[in-house]
């Protein structure tokens, strides 16, 4: 119901663009977001809508060199990565539908989330 695309290999400072498309049930238009996962670490949420206001919320992290959007009428949301690191190497996953008195960079607040695609920074 989630898929991730656009992932790979790139140099640091490069940039990627990574898909997230959604089946009409659980795409949403205030309530996805972006997670990764690296190797010996946990996973953190790298940038997120939640709960509607048309809120974006970003990790410190990636502040300024990330940015979250959606395209509404192909239920795609789209994670834009400049200026990559080597320490932005992880597995990204997107995620959707939100649960009550969720936070946006908590994976437990949303019911739906993707298999990933892996971001290589070298």
């Amino acid at each position: 119901q989630l898929v991730e695309s656009g992932g790979g290999s790139v140099q640091a400072g490069g940039s990627l663009r990574l898909s997230c498309t959604a089946s009409k049930s659980t795409y949403s238009s205030y309530c996805m977001g972006w997670f990764r996962q690296a190797p010996g670490k946990e996973r953190e949420g790298v940038a997120g809508f939640y709960g509607g206001g048309g809120k974006t919320n970003y990790a410190d992290s990636v502040k300024g060199r990330f940015t979250i959007s959606q395209e509404n009428v192909n239920n795609t949301l789209y994670l834009q990565m400049n200026s990559l690191k080597p320490e932005d190497t992880a597995m990204y996953y997107c995620a959707a539908g939100c649960r009550n008195g969720g936070i946006w960079h908590d994976i437990l607040s949303y019911i739906y989330r993707g298999q990933g695609t892996q971001v290589t920074v070298s």
